[in-house]
């Protein structure tokens, strides 16, 4: 029965993440920041998981040179 919950039909797509999300993400964290929507005794989590997920952005995001050549291929 778990098998069946976890499948998806043909009509309807599967939820996923990009790497834009994932900064958008890090972008409302350092908004809430500025405006003091965090305690203090909060900020360290908070901070901690926004380098986590900043990071792993910068680590999969395309090099820029990668992305330079992409683009002059494709012309």
């Amino acid at each position: 029965m778990a098998a069946e919950e976890t499948t998806t039909t043909a009509g309807e797509a599967a939820p996923g993440l990009s790497l834009q999300d994932l900064a958008s993400v890090v972008q409302v964290i350092d908004l809430c920041s500025q405006r003091g929507a965090f305690q203090g005794s909060e900020l360290e989590a908070v901070g901690g998981l926004r380098g986590r997920i900043q990071a792993f952005v910068s680590a999969n995001a395309p090099a820029e040179e990668e992305t330079k050549e992409e683009s002059t291929d494709n012309e």
